[in-house]
């Protein structure tokens, strides 16, 4: 942000807004997603769809991430990063609602709208802080990560007790969840009318580069970082769907091991804002990429081998995934030169990533069928984490995508 799209009597007041608009989008970004996986039986029993439908259900959003966070450079480039995030957010609403209404047509629509929605909103975010906040990337990437996943813990801890006590059960325990993406997209449009955002700079800077299939797909950085992505956000996804179900196999109690998974989100945010507002002053960051792929590793050999310690790897593995994911998201930032560079980057890594996301859940169900235990998976996760320690090493040093 520069001081010349502001007047003067604007500034104080338009910065307040800035920052408050990118935590207010962060709050609804993931209760969309994290609310329904708790209350999937539900969803089962009252439409009638399988095990596999359902599990089908669940990775809709994210094969709608894979697919859809290439086209968003060319969106924003032609109606601008603030215009087109804003249109998300309307489009997130009316997902999260149509979701709701009894059909299956409304269900899957909606489900479907809202991962194109989040798709837009995850690529775009990075973007913004990288040219709202050139400064500060790092700081306020652990900031919105923090809240997004402390949203995530809420929605996901909230979703049976909501579907308990509101009528309509499930459709309306996921539906309150628009309440935040609606207000976050009146906090956008207020944002645009006080700061009048310009987005010439960055269409410029973007036309100057190769159309998709260009630089940035050729640069072995870029693809470090999406792998850094890809890896985390697959551990990340395997431990959302299965951690539970693995826990309750080790002896405890459904509501446990619910409780279990509250406590790896929870560990998630509280270490990745410690962590994410310390990164900007760190030369690079390769010690903390290997770091948390090496805690990975230990919190899943732990599961296997001492599982009496649960809550100690829990508490490892959700310090590790939520800081890998604000590292990863920082990352986008800290490795471009321009929000336009950013937008590419950030729209190559979540394609890429989520589709490796999206195979992640499948893989480890498919491994504890065969094999009819959970080592297997555990395994993977461990395998997976010293991939992403590996990536995060490569894509921790302190380089660009692009040369100068």
């Amino acid at each position: 942000m520069t001081a010349s799209t502001l007047t003067r009597a604007e500034s104080r007041l338009a910065r307040v807004i800035i920052v408050l608009g990118v935590i207010l989008v962060a709050t609804g970004m993931r209760p969309a997603l994290t609310s329904v996986g708790p209350v999937l039986d539900r969803i089962g029993l009252d439409t009638g769809l399988s095990g596999a439908g359902l599990g089908l259900l669940a990775a809709v959003p994210l094969l709608g991430f894979a697919a859809v966070s290439p086209l968003v450079h060319r969106v924003s480039v032609r109606c601008g990063i603030d215009t087109t995030l804003l249109a998300a957010l309307i489009l997130l609403t009316a997902g999260i609602g149509l979701r709701s209404v009894a059909g299956p047509v409304w269900l899957w629509g909606g489900t479907m709208i809202i991962g194109t929605a989040i798709a837009v909103i995850n690529v775009l975010l990075p973007a913004v802080v990288k040219r709202d906040f050139p400064g500060h990337v790092s700081r306020m990437t652990a900031s919105y990560s923090a809240v997004m996943n402390g949203m995530a813990a809420i929605a996901s801890g909230l979703s049976v007790p909501l579907a308990d006590l509101l009528p309509a059960g499930w459709r309306t325990a996921l539906l309150i969840w628009a309440g935040p993406a609606l207000i976050a997209a009146i906090a956008w449009l207020i944002r645009l009318r006080l700061t009048r955002v310009r987005n010439d700079g960055t269409a410029v800077a973007v036309a100057a580069e190769p159309p998709a299939g260009g630089l940035m797909w050729r640069s072995a950085l870029a693809w470090q970082v999406t792998l850094a992505m890809g890896l985390q956000s697959t551990i990340f996804y395997i431990l959302a769907t299965w951690l539970p179900s693995i826990l309750a196999d080790r002896g405890l109690s459904p509501t446990a091991a619910g409780l279990h998974l509250l406590i790896l989100q929870v560990a998630g945010m509280v270490a990745s804002f410690t962590i994410g507002s310390t990164l900007s002053r760190w030369r690079d960051q390769r010690a903390i990429g290997v770091l948390l792929g090496v805690g990975m590793i230990i919190a899943s050999l732990g599961l296997l081998l001492v599982p009496a310690l649960a809550l100690l790897w829990v508490i490892i593995a959700g310090m590790s995934s939520g800081t890998s994911i604000m590292l990863a998201l920082s990352l986008i930032g800290l490795r471009t030169r321009t929000a336009g560079q950013t937008t590419r980057l950030s729209g190559m890594a979540q394609s890429v990533g989520y589709l490796l996301a999206a195979c992640g859940p499948v893989t480890a169900g498919w491994l504890h069928t065969t094999t009819g235990d959970w080592p297997a998976v555990l395994i993977l996760v461990a395998v997976l984490a010293a991939g992403h320690a590996t990536a995060g090493y490569l894509a921790g040093r302190n380089r660009y995508t692009h040369p100068a």
